[in-house]
């Protein structure tokens, strides 16, 4: 059960931290979504979409709820960007 959400306020957060949790969690995200869809298109395309979308499908639900907590929320950023930006990365690839 995730805690308790607080009212997001501008007073006193931590900008630079916040912004380098969520840069470290896209990046780790952005590496394993493309890691696993190229591994998975290696076997057949249309199944390396289908389980990227059921993986996101599945998470979200639970990010959506840590977004307004404290520190969650940018790890939930982070997850958000490294999703969009390991997509992007392997329709690159792919083409």
């Amino acid at each position: 059960m995730p805690p308790e959400p607080r009212p997001v306020s501008g007073a006193g957060v931590p900008w630079f931290t916040g912004l380098l949790v969520t840069g470290f969690t896209a990046v780790v995200v952005a590496v394993a979504v493309i890691a696993f869809g190229t591994q998975l298109a290696r076997i057949n395309p249309v199944l390396a979409v289908f389980l990227e979308l059921v993986v996101v499908a599945g998470v979200a639900p639970t990010a959506w709820r840590y977004r307004r907590t404290q520190v969650w929320r940018w790890v939930v950023y982070g997850l958000g960007v490294g999703v969009l930006a390991g997509w992007v990365a392997a329709l690159a690839g792919a083409t």
